[in-house]
């Protein structure tokens, strides 16, 4: 009995810290989202994109520094970063046009397919199995961000395409993340390139699009970045822990945080559908992470006894 629990533990120590670091991060990125809105109404998105990224790079590189053993930021995945960083950059500029053409509530929807892209991926990319109770819960989840929106969608037009263009790199990079975060260790190469990328490609078009910045809105360009460091350090964190598909239902806890905060800071009082939505993804990604901790019996090629794996 105690080794059984023992083995439990270990199974959902790892689990219970994922599920925690997604919250975290969900808070975090709903806060940048809502510095991002107030920071787009007099600015363009490369601006405050090229200026977060060489924020961000910078943080990467300072943190490093002050650590007792400095990694450095050398990747061992140096093809499996490459392939972040497109994903990362286009994904940003594919959602960014998605804003522009759709209205917020269908971006959201087209958001709410990333667990299922993920499961497919993660499959063949990372080895992971996904179980049937585990795409019963994915679906779930998708039901439940629908029922957010309860508008619906009536076409499908350009701005579809896009959101689902965006839908797939996100994807991509996640599952990338992912696929490096077993491999390396180094958290920071994870958060520094990907901003590098980005600071990079948005500064092409700075030139064209900047204008002066007052120092209030600089000071919350500065906090946008650094909350935006947190938010990612924590996600990469949490994708070492579980696998993508898990991870990417949690993340749909941010709709909650932009309910909070569209309350308290825009004025913005959601309807009873919602609540009723946010519930049903919640409730999704509170089955994944059950499903994921209980430990599971296989058999043992070799000697044919059934065993607790220890991951």
């Amino acid at each position: 009995m105690t080794v059984a629990v023992r083995r439990h533990a270990v199974v959902a120590g790892p689990v219970i810290a994922g599920a925690g670091l997604t919250a975290c991060y969900t808070f975090l990125i709903s806060g940048a989202d809502a510095i991002t809105k107030m920071f787009a109404a007099g600015y363009a998105a490369p601006q405050l994109f090229a200026l977060s990224g060489a924020i961000v790079a910078a943080l990467c590189i300072l943190f490093d520094r002050l650590g007792r053993r400095p990694k450095g930021l050398r990747t061992r995945c140096p093809a499996a970063m490459t392939v972040r960083v497109v994903a990362t950059v286009g994904g940003t500029l594919a959602f960014f046009h998605a804003f522009r053409l759709l209205p917020f509530a269908e971006v959201f929807v087209f958001i709410a397919m990333i667990p299922l892209f993920a499961a497919l991926v993660s499959g063949p990319v990372l080895g992971e199995r996904v179980r049937p109770q585990a795409w019963a819960a994915l679906c779930l989840g998708a039901v439940g961000v629908i029922c957010l929106f309860p508008g619906g969608i009536d076409s499908v037009g350009t701005g579809h395409l896009v959101a689902l263009t965006a839908v797939l790199l996100g994807t991509v990079s996640m599952v990338a993340s992912r696929y490096i975060g077993t491999r390396d260790p180094n958290l920071l190469t994870q958060v520094f390139y990907p901003n590098l990328g980005l600071m990079l490609a948005m500064g092409l078009a700075l030139p064209f699009v900047f204008t002066p910045m007052t120092a209030a809105d600089l000071g919350w360009a500065v906090i946008y970045a650094g909350v935006l460091f947190g938010a990612r350090w924590v996600l990469v964190a949490a994708l070492r822990l579980m696998p993508a598909y898990v991870v990417t239902p949690l993340m749909n806890l941010q709709f909650l945080w932009m309910v909070a905060i569209g309350a308290v800071v825009f004025g913005e009082m959601p309807s009873a559908v919602v609540y009723l939505g946010a519930g049903i993804v919640i409730a999704a990604g509170a089955w994944l992470v059950w499903d994921q901790a209980v430990p599971r019996p296989v058999t043992s090629r070799r000697t044919g006894r059934r065993v607790v794996p220890a991951e």
